[in-house]
């Protein structure tokens, strides 16, 4: 199996992710974090 390298903002967005759950936010907008993308996450993390 090939190991997929991450970029840099697949790097930021899974930050993003976690900060937001230890923020105890899980989903927005009826969806999970790792479905949405990362300017809707984004927009969120700065509202808090």
């Amino acid at each position: 199996m090939r190991k997929v390298a991450e970029t840099k903002m697949d790097i930021k967005r899974e930050e993003i992710i976690q900060r937001l759950v230890k923020k105890g936010i899980f989903k927005i907008h009826d969806k999970q974090l790792y479905e949405l993308p990362l300017q809707a996450l984004l927009k969120k993390y700065t509202m808090i």
